[in-house]
């Protein structure tokens, strides 16, 4: 035998053995590689005279062929039968009926809404409810807001066309307008939250033309600002489950309050992301305050005898406080992908004892 014959038979001998791709390849770079067996023989051809570098690059290049064909065949045999293991080990009866699958989300408006509404129902609130579109006394005149106010401006309301007799009906700004008709329709004690849409011509990362507010209304005869920080530190507490948080109360300006005030709540902020409940710094989170007498009268109630206090905050903002949403646009845009990241299942009801998130 040849020294040729010999080769291929040890290089096909070789090939036909391998047990596994690994294998394979070791034996395709030890035969056909840059250093491989018919590799460092065809280097020898240079030294040949001519007659034999043409005899002997003939033979050479068949046996590389020959080698080459098997080492395919070995692979595709190889693929073949690891593809029949596969499917041995993964066996899947398709007559079995389809897992059922959830579809859709809970959007982070709705759970952080559902969440608002057990916090404050445990304390002993109810929920109330008013038109979306409302008469400029409703919006604005009953709650102790000027004539003159930038509130009452095309730039900040949305207004619709007037009527015959000049009045124009407007898309509420905000849910006070449900305080007054339920002051109108209630008796004292009252206790209530207003969530629902508002509407303003604004629109950036944190402001859009429509958003969700929700409003606390209490009133009786002895209410008083201890009773409003008590409420609100409780509702942070619950909001974003943490065991204590420090709040600080700062003096503002609201028509339809007074005093007036601003309440920020304590935070960290470690590599963008806000920590509510630890750290030195301070967030604003809502305004609130002493109802107005103006208010109070305006409902049908009398301010000598009845005395409350009232808050209003964003409950899309709340929802990008607590899970960390950074674009407030992104809430409206229907896009499955972030509902998918940011939604919650369906059958994940938020309860105090459950759990609210």
């Amino acid at each position: 035998m040849s020294e040729l014959a010999e080769l291929e038979s040890q290089l096909v001998g070789a090939v036909e053995a391998a047990a596994d791709e690994a294998t394979l390849d070791t034996v395709r770079v030890s035969a056909l590689g840059k250093k491989g067996a018919i590799s460092e023989r065809m280097k020898t051809l240079g030294a040949m005279s001519p007659d034999e570098r043409k005899q002997a690059g003939q033979a050479l290049n068949a046996l590389k062929d020959k080698v080459a064909a098997a080492i395919a065949s070995r692979s595709a045999a190889l693929k073949e039968a690891g593809l029949e293991a596969r499917l041995a080990t993964e066996f899947v009866d398709v007559t079995l009926p389809a897992r059922p699958e959830m579809q859709g989300s809970v959007h982070p408006v709705s759970q952080v809404w559902e969440e608002i509404t057990q916090i404050f129902g445990d304390m002993g609130f109810s929920v109330a409810e008013g038109p979306h579109i409302e008469t400029d006394w409703y919006n604005f005149g009953a709650l102790n807001i000027p004539d003159d106010h930038p509130a009452r401006q095309e730039h900040d309301t949305f207004y619709f066309n007037p009527k015959q007799d000049g009045s124009r009906m407007v898309l509420r700004t905000h849910t006070s307008p449900v305080q007054i008709r339920t002051m109108q329709e209630s008796e004292t004690p009252i206790r209530i939250i207003a969530p629902g849409r508002t509407y303003r011509c604004d629109s950036d990362q944190t402001h859009t033309p429509m958003f969700h507010q929700v409003e606390g209304l209490v009133l009786d005869d002895k209410t008083h600002l201890g009773h409003l920080k008590w409420c609100l530190e409780e509702f942070c507490k619950a909001f974003f489950e943490v065991d204590a948080v420090k709040m600080r109360f700062r003096a503002s300006h609201f028509p339809f309050t007074e005093p007036s005030m601003e309440v920020d709540i304590n935070c960290s902020w470690e590599k963008g992301q806000v920590k509510v409940g630890v750290g030195d710094s301070w967030l604003e989170i809502l305004g609130s305050g002493m109802v107005h007498p103006n208010v109070i009268r305006a409902g049908g109630l009398d301010p000598d005898k009845v005395q409350g206090f009232a808050f209003g905050m964003g409950i899309d903002r709340l929802a990008m406080l607590k899970y960390g949403i950074p674009d407030l646009r992104a809430f409206f845009e229907a896009d499955l992908r972030w509902l998918r990241h940011y939604g919650f299942r369906s059958l994940n009801v938020p309860t105090l004892a459950g759990g609210l998130s």
